[in-house]
């Protein structure tokens, strides 16, 4: 069966940007994915999420997608020889050969044009701690972190002040060199020029033949609303930067969540113990209790047991990808009295006597507690 166009699976033109065809993606990933989809349409659901996902894949890609836009399917389909030149073409087995063994030696991809090896620089990453209160409300606040700039004694070239770089003699300029493994022949990375083309004789003595000075810049950073411990923010472009005019790499900043005074999170959720008094508990009565949105109140019914938790809906925190705010258990501690008087000690024996003598209808678990005892001892 013929595969659809691409821009017809996700429902956008062929001069769509790069954000359209993301928010189409998520927009059908989300209606025809398998966990939201069950029984009869279970199955149909499954192969629109396949082919969206799939066209995802090759339009977000540039090169991918440059190559569909002009070929078609045969421009992107591995087992099609599609393009011209046959096998030499784009998507033949001549440029796969390559590209396979390119990533075995060389770790990197020629330049346009069948040039020098260019790199990708390698990405950054930053651990942020912030407060629960800022992962919950987010946040817009500055880092610094490293930069390259050219350097201001050679201008970027690399070289000392009245001398230039020079073709390098092994690889003439390419960037690499051929080398034969049995009965092929395979590139590898110029070991001269490490890929450069180019070599510097006599090196600038400001940043030693690399044309960059590292330095310090000032990010500025904007943490989306509840954000959790461990996940991260992608920043593009401000990782080391490329080598030949490679691609520079991306800055990950890693969220770390701070210990707070009252709350535990656990996902969109929230826990806090309340220490409640022991009459309090004993008589019932309504108790004030903190949440990230102000306070509130929690209505004990006479008795209360300690452990016992009481639910706040939508008191928690909204999550980056949640719809809705989580809930905040309260869980209720009853706090013993101490550093008594004698006339608090007098007051409170006599409680006990009175207790005692209503026998266990004051005491809910004594009654069971001793049962299970004397079973087990005897």
């Amino acid at each position: 069966m013929a595969k659809r166009d691409y821009y017809e699976v996700l429902g956008v033109p062929k001069n769509a940007s790069d954000e359209e065809i993301k928010k189409a993606y998520r927009k059908l990933a989300m209606k025809h994915h398998p966990d939201r989809n069950q029984g009869d349409a279970a199955k149909g659901a499954e192969e629109k999420f396949k082919e969206a996902k799939e066209a995802y894949e090759m339009l977000s890609d540039a090169q991918k997608k440059a190559a569909y836009d002009q070929y078609g399917h045969a421009g992107v389909d591995p087992n099609m020889r599609g393009g011209p030149g046959g096998a030499e073409g784009f998507g033949g087995f001549g440029d796969a050969f390559g590209d396979i063994f390119g990533d075995i030696f060389g770790g990197a991809r020629r330049g346009a044009g069948g040039g020098r090896q260019v790199y990708r620089g390698a990405d950054l990453s930053y651990a942020m701690e912030i407060s629960l209160e800022e992962a919950a409300g987010g946040k817009e606040t500055q880092i610094r972190i490293p930069s390259w700039d050219d350097c201001e004694t050679c201008h970027g070239s690399g070289a000392k002040p009245g001398t230039s770089a020079k073709t390098c003699g092994t690889c003439h300029g390419q960037g690499v060199v051929q080398m034969r493994q049995g009965f092929f022949s395979v590139q590898q990375t110029c070991p001269t020029c490490q890929g450069r083309g180019k070599v510097i004789p006599e090196p600038c003595t400001t940043c030693h033949g690399q044309g960059k000075i590292k330095r310090q810049k000032t990010l500025e950073i904007k943490i989306p609303a509840g954000i959790d411990d461990g996940q991260r923010i992608r920043s593009t472009g401000n990782g080391e930067p490329g080598q030949n005019g490679g691609p520079a790499g991306d800055l990950y900043i890693e969220i770390r969540l701070r210990k707070h005074d009252i709350f535990e999170r656990d996902g969109d959720d929230l826990h806090c113990q309340v220490p409640v008094s022991m009459t309090i508990a004993a008589l019932g009565g309504e108790i004030d209790v903190p949440t990230l949105q102000g306070k509130a109140t929690i209505d004990l019914p006479e008795g209360t047991q300690s452990g016992k938790t009481f639910r706040l809906r939508g008191k928690g925190i909204k999550g980056v990808r949640s719809s809705y705010p989580g809930d905040l258990y309260c869980h209720v501690a009853v706090e013993t009295p101490v550093k008594l008087t004698e006339h608090q000690r007098k007051l409170l024996k006599e409680l006990d006597e009175s207790f005692r003598k209503g026998g266990h209808k004051h005491s809910p678990n004594d009654k069971g507690w001793f049962e299970k005892a004397k079973d087990f001892f005897s």
